[in-house]
């Protein structure tokens, strides 16, 4: 079997700044669509197909690149961000107002700890690592872009390194960077975290 190399890209910085948005619709800022158009620059000659999380942050760029190119957009609802319950749309300071001391304990380790009314770690990280499977299957061979949001790429960097969920906290995941993956059949290797054009 040959190698699929995937690209790793975190959406670009959002219109209102840092927030816990999981399923939340935001706008790129000017910025950040530029941002992520420089990192297409770097990878279009190579890239044959495109998969995009549902929500538009990711998806209209992959949906205009893959225009330009003629190449596919798949849509995969699993690789969108978590949902984060009461906690969608706050940021980190309105996170410890409500909930005194529960972000830093969930930034922490994840793992046990019910954000209320969220999805929890384990299930998002089984939804996402199922649906790379899958993209894997159907991609095996190809060079292949994935946009995603930081939860998305971190819970895949700690699959593909083997990594207990834990770990997704200890990944520094700035918007519009790209983390290089190669699979060969059962063995996968970071090449590449957090590049820049």
């Amino acid at each position: 079997m040959s190698e699929t190399t995937i690209e790793l890209l975190r959406h670009g910085a959002l219109v209102g700044g840092v927030r816990y948005r999981g399923s939340i619709e935001a706008d790129l800022t000017a910025a950040g669509r530029a941002d992520m158009d420089a990192v297409w620059a770097k990878l279009s000659a190579h890239v044959g197909v495109i998969v995009t999380s549902p929500l538009s942050r990711c998806r209209k760029p992959a949906e205009d690149w893959a225009a330009q190119a003629g190449i596919a957009c798949e849509v995969v609802d699993d690789f969108r961000e978590m949902y984060y319950g009461q906690w969608e749309g706050l940021s980190a300071d309105e996170i410890e107002q409500g909930f005194p001391g529960m972000l830093a304990g969930w930034r922490e380790n994840p793992v046990g700890k019910q954000i209320p009314g969220a999805e929890c770690i384990e299930d998002f990280a089984t939804r996402v690592v199922h649906a790379w499977e899958a993209v894997l299957g159907r991609h095996a061979g190809q060079h292949i872009l994935l946009l995603g949001h930081s939860g998305t790429i971190r819970v895949i960097l700690a699959h593909v390194l083997g990594a207990d969920l834990p770990v997704t906290r200890r990944f520094s995941m700035p918007y519009a960077a790209w983390s290089r993956v190669h699979v060969d059949g059962h063995d996968s290797l970071l090449a590449a975290l957090n590049c820049r054009p």
